[in-house]
């Protein structure tokens, strides 16, 4: 049963009042539409009044890969739906204050979550004062008396302010493994990859979705060697209580989600399914009694064996990474919310072992909103998860007992930058072993002839390029900083266009070669090749992916449905600043003027299918589904795009002229050793697909902690 809402679940602001769980925005007691990403985003800088958000930070907390389109895409845009709705500016901010190369930082007061301090109390009645007996030993005695009982409350407080009111913090890092495989990548919609130890080893999957294998290393550092066995590994879940075994997800043949689990003898030895169960995560009872696992929206329990399964609760979303307390009484686990949900969301929530008392964990708790991948210490005193943050995903904890004299369960975070930290798992004594992630990506394109992709502009490290017309220049984004470049194809005459922290996306030359469109906040700008002051097209806040049309006179553009629902195509006159809406677009996104300007391609919204549009006949044509980047070749005689929603993801094209489809290479990463950086995809001067491979780098570390 789900607990009622808390009063700390309602901040309060100005004539302003935000109900989380609701997800309504009111002000004097109205309703004010504010829903999705601005909203997700609102309730982030609520939680942190006063202090700095960076973009990276929105950015990484509110992004996911496994929909249509990039999250960040609309990340901008939200920020000044935010200011909107609470008729707020960036030049005299009363609410979100911009701070320049950094972030955003909320100004107002919040009194969400008074401080005690801050409470009126009522005086305590008074109660009878017994006297002292009128004797010589009781005089002589009272002041040692009292004495004694002031340093047993010194005592008292200080222990209290040492384990309660010292921050707990990370004192060393110690990097374990060395190998530059990538380990925190999962599967699509799938959270990090656990690393799980049986106290002398750490054993973890790692490489390329698709061909990763299980390894091991130990806990001191050095080579990581494979563990042997005869099926793939997607996962490793746990290990049993007695450490001679561990609990795998097996890698199935079409990467469908719910596969066996198999249990591995330790250090080897042949292994054996757990019963007939079908599952995507799972763990072992503490006295190694339970499985739980989890299939689809549920939780299950069976015997040691695998037999007698029965289901423990129904999840709002799918639940991943079920951990149990320490004595058995309590289970944790993520809730990952569906692909398309409304209002994305990933939250710890638990649930009692007898299958009561389902609910958030962190229910009227300061707490980010986006939780994920925790662990108990072996003692119960902690409890260990992951957020994105300032710089990628950063570790949190949850005092579950703080101090000798009792008080509220509070969180507090432990790392702060700037690797990305995620998987922490508490070992003995103050340590933790975690997943720590440096990204970065090599830009290649797809060589025909040679069967294989290689280095573009060197292999730098960018994203959303796109070349002149004439051949001759080439603009792209840096990757992860997200600012403006341009440079000739060689690499020469290069050039920063944009600063930080106004974040860059798909930039696009103008026919003449001689000015650039691109999504920069909320704006879609436009700036000269030459550099100069990027400029707001047509004056008022547009968003959306622009477009040229052939003549350069027009923008075409569509806003980002999933923020609020719209959709359609709109034309901007850079002429007279005109914006016209074109007929019968609604439900279309991400439009491509043709070279030639005689045709529009853009994406539905609901299955993002590449959809044809004749401008002069006004007639439609379905050419594919589940499509993401469309782009035209040079000739116009084909679209280039990405098919990353299905088993064999890859590049392909259609052609214009007889609607045939055609593969032009895989993404697969089991055929590649290597994944791509997100969905995009572009065309070199030649027609050449262009991807960013990742090249993050992923290792072990082992954390210091100073927990008490």
């Amino acid at each position: 049963m789900l607990e009622p809402v808390s009063n700390s679940q309602v901040m309060r602001f100005g004539t302003y009042e935000l109900d989380v769980r609701l997800a309504e925005l009111r002000k004097n007691g109205i309703k004010i539409k504010l829903t999705g990403q601005p909203f997700q985003i609102l309730v982030i800088l609520l939680e942190h009044p006063g202090e700095l958000v960076t973009r990276e930070q929105l950015q990484r907390r509110l992004w996911s890969s496994d929909t249509f389109v990039d999250f960040d895409r609309g990340l901008n845009a939200a920020i000044n739906r935010v200011r909107e709705a609470l008729g707020d500016s960036a030049e005299n901010p009363r609410f979100v204050e911009t701070i320049p190369r950094k972030g955003y930082r909320f100004v107002a007061p919040v009194n969400g979550n008074s401080s005690a301090s801050s409470l009126g109390t009522e005086a305590e009645p008074k109660s009878k004062v017994r006297a002292w007996p009128k004797h010589p030993l009781a005089i002589e005695v009272l002041p040692y008396t009292v004495a004694a009982v002031a340093v047993l409350m010194l005592i008292t407080v200080l222990t209290w302010w040492r384990s309660s009111g010292r921050m707990t913090q990370i004192t060393r890092y110690s990097q374990i493994t060395a190998d530059g495989q990538g380990k925190s990548s999962g599967y699509t919609s799938e959270p990090p990859a656990p690393l799980i130890s049986d106290g002398a080893r750490l054993y973890f999957v790692e490489g390329p979705v698709g061909t990763k294998h299980l390894v091991q290393v130990s806990t001191q550092g050095g080579e990581t060697s494979p563990l042997p066995n005869l099926f793939g590994v997607r996962r490793v879940l746990d290990v049993s209580p007695d450490r001679h075994e561990l609990l795998v997800s097996v890698a199935g043949e079409h990467l469908e989600r719910e596969t066996p689990l198999m249990i591995l003898p330790l250090p080897a030895g042949p292994p054996h399914r757990a019963g007939t169960i079908l599952g995507h995560d799972g763990s072992w009872s503490p006295d190694g009694t339970w499985i739980l696992f989890a299939e689809g929206h549920s939780l299950f329990l069976a015997d040691g064996t695998g037999s007698g399964v029965r289901k423990l609760a129904d999840v709002p979303g799918t639940a991943w990474w079920p951990r149990w307390s320490p004595e058995g009484k309590t289970i944790r686990f993520t809730v990952v919310s569906e692909l398309g949900s409304p209002n994305p969301r990933q939250e710890i929530w638990e649930v009692r072992a007898d299958g009561s008392h389902l609910r958030r964990t962190f229910a009227g708790l300061a707490v980010p909103a986006i939780q994920c991948c925790g662990n108990w210490t072996a003692n119960g005193k902690y409890y260990v998860f992951s957020s994105p943050d300032f710089f990628g995903a950063q570790l949190w904890a949850l005092r579950e007992h703080p101090g000798v004299i009792g008080g509220p369960k509070k969180v507090f975070r432990l790392s702060a930058g700037p690797m990305s930290i995620t998987s922490a798992l508490p070992s003995a004594g103050n340590k933790l072993f975690a997943i720590a992630q440096h990204q970065r990506g090599q830009l290649v394109r797809y060589d025909r002839q040679a069967g294989q992709f290689l280095p573009f502009l060197k292999g730098i490290s960018a994203t959303d390029v796109d070349i002149s017309r004439d051949g001759q220049w080439v603009v792209y984004v840096s990757f992860p900083e997200g600012t403006l470049w341009r440079s000739r194809l060689d690499g020469s005459q290069q050039l920063q266009l944009t600063l930080s922290p106004m974040q860059v996306l798909l930039p696009r030359w103008s026919p003449d070669g001689n000015r650039i469109a691109f999504v920069g906040d909320d704006h879609i700008y436009l700036v000269p090749r030459d550099g100069g002051v990027p400029e707001p097209a047509g004056g008022t806040p547009l968003e959306g992916e622009p477009t040229w049309s052939s003549d350069g006179r027009f923008l075409a553009f569509a806003p980002w449905f999933w923020l609020d629902g719209k959709s359609g195509i709109s034309m901007l006159d850079l002429k007279t600043g005109a914006v016209k809406a074109m007929p019968g677009s609604e439900g279309l996104f991400s439009p491509r003027y043709s070279p030639d300007g005689k045709y529009l391609a853009a994406l539905t919204t609901e299955t993002s299918t590449l959809v044809l549009i004749d401008l002069k006949g006004g007639t439609k044509q379905k050419l594919c589904d589940a499509v993401a980047y469309p782009n035209w070749s040079r000739a116009g005689d084909y679209i280039n795009f990405d098919k990353p929603y299905q088993e064999d993801p890859g590049l392909y094209r259609v052609h214009i002229s007889n609607g045939k489809i055609e593969k032009v290479a895989s993404l697969e990463p089991s055929l590649l050793s290597w994944a791509i950086v997100g969905k995009w995809t572009a065309l070199a001067s030649d027609d050449s697909p262009l991807v960013l491979r990742d090249t993050s780098v992923d290792e072990i570390y082992a954390l210091d902690w100073d927990a008490q």
